[in-house]
């Protein structure tokens, strides 16, 4: 008799009610540990965005959880307003999950969350991998809301996912990794999460606009071992606010991928979970 294994695709999605009433939709792959992988996914990800080859890689040797945030796919609520309200769920997340410390990879939006998340619990972090992420008001980040109506609307009339642009670059190699990236995005059959809206990337887009106007935090006070890591031609939050949080945060390391975009970890997710089992198992 041969027993199935179970991978991102098929593990199936879980419900947990956290103190603030929020009932949270969340996956949770490998083997169960003291310290988990909480994933932070980007603007309007649900939980069938997270790449499957990413997961399942980093699921051979951790256990990891990605979740949607309030208002978002499966969770339930109205969507969060700020940033600083996307961290506060977060926390009241890993709070009902019963974690007192956590590693956690964050892409994008999601690296603004995790931010903010440590501020309001400076302990809880034990090892942080910031991918596609810059610092708050850090250079360009603001201007997020431009460029993804825009490569929506060019997504619209060449009909392809707008993440087709706006995660890779327009060369042939950049085309091909955007290709294969949406392509494993559609392994899962069933049990898919709920479709995101457009009034929760509005207000996405909203919370991300005000962020990066704000005024930057001192991140010197965070001494976690953090991985930042990049493509080099990153449109969406531009590649050189990751070497601003290199320099920003004392005990970081800086790795960018080369004619790689915004998805960088996604065209080259085989040496990204090669470099973050590394990086957590050091």
């Amino acid at each position: 008799m041969t027993t199935q294994t179970i991978t991102y695709a098929t593990t199936p999605t879980q419900f947990i009610t956290a103190e603030n009433g929020i009932t949270f939709a969340y996956r949770r792959l490998g083997p169960k540990q003291e310290v988990p992988i909480i994933y932070f996914g980007h603007l309007a990800s649900n939980l069938d965005n997270a790449d499957p080859r990413i997961m399942d890689g980093m699921a051979t040797q951790h256990e990891i959880i990605s979740f949607d945030y309030r208002g978002v796919g499966a969770t339930s609520g109205k969507d969060a307003e700020s940033i600083a309200d996307m961290a506060k769920d977060g926390l009241a997340f890993i709070k009902a999950l019963g974690y007192e410390k956590v590693d956690i990879i964050a892409f994008s939006m999601g690296g603004f969350i995790t931010q903010e998340l440590m501020a309001l619990a400076p302990t809880l972090v034990r090892k942080l991998i910031l991918a596609g992420t810059g610092p708050r008001g850090g250079e360009g980040i603001s201007d997020v809301v431009g460029l993804t109506y825009l490569d929506m609307a060019k997504a619209l009339f060449t009909f392809v996912d707008p993440k087709f642009y706006l995660f890779f670059t327009s060369t042939e190699t950049g085309k091909q990794a955007a290709h294969q990236f949406l392509d494993r995005l559609q392994e899962r059959k069933v049990d898919r999460d709920t479709t995101v809206g457009f009034g929760t990337l509005q207000a996405q887009l909203h919370a991300i606009k005000v962020w990066g106007h704000e005024p930057p935090a001192d991140l010197s006070v965070f001494d976690l071992p953090v991985l930042v890591i990049n493509g080099d031609n990153d449109r969406m939050v531009p590649t050189p606010n990751s070497y601003d949080l290199a320099k920003r945060l004392p005990n970081a390391q800086l790795h960018i991928y080369d004619e790689a975009g915004h998805g960088g970890i996604f065209q080259y997710h085989d040496d990204f979970v090669k470099r973050a089992l590394a990086f957590f198992a050091a």
